[in-house]
């Protein structure tokens, strides 16, 4: 069984940020599962016994090998998509995380293959689908963090 597919995957989306306005995101690697090349702040599926919190600093420190302190977690959504002819369905639980920019590091080179510093004002392309619909639909609460 395939979550997102077979079942509502459930995932904890992250905004890493260096509390001035800049917002860390990678270029996915040929090795992801899905949306190879694009943009994405960094995310990871909820597992079994881990709260929301815990499952989000867990995945920053696997992606970006820093530890981060969350600032605020934006309401839950759906990201339907379509991907490969199916359909997907994730609920998204994403959070602001504050980091050093000094202690991130590229922490997963098989699925990362740059990362990168931007403002909301100048992100590159393209971005992922599911951070594109929560960032043009939570745009309030994006703006808090612009600085």
């Amino acid at each position: 069984m395939n979550p997102g597919i077979d079942y509502i995957g459930i995932t904890t989306p992250f905004y890493c940020n260096d509390g001035k306005g800049k917002f860390l995101l990678h270029k996915r690697s040929k090795n992801c599962r899905d949306e190879v090349g694009t943009w994405d702040p960094g995310s990871g599926q909820l597992e079994f016994g881990l709260t929301v919190e815990e499952n989000v600093l867990k995945e920053v420190k696997e992606e970006y090998g820093c530890e981060g302190i969350i600032q605020e977690q934006l309401p839950a959504h759906s990201i339907f998509r379509i991907h490969d002819g199916r359909k997907t369905h994730w609920l998204a639980i994403p959070s602001f995380i504050l980091v050093d920019p000094k202690k991130v590091k590229n922490n997963d080179s098989e699925k990362i293959d740059e990362i990168g510093w931007f403002t909301l004002d100048n992100l590159p392309t393209p971005l992922h689908t599911g951070f594109h619909y929560t960032f043009s639909h939570y745009k309030d609460y994006f703006a808090k963090y612009k600085n």
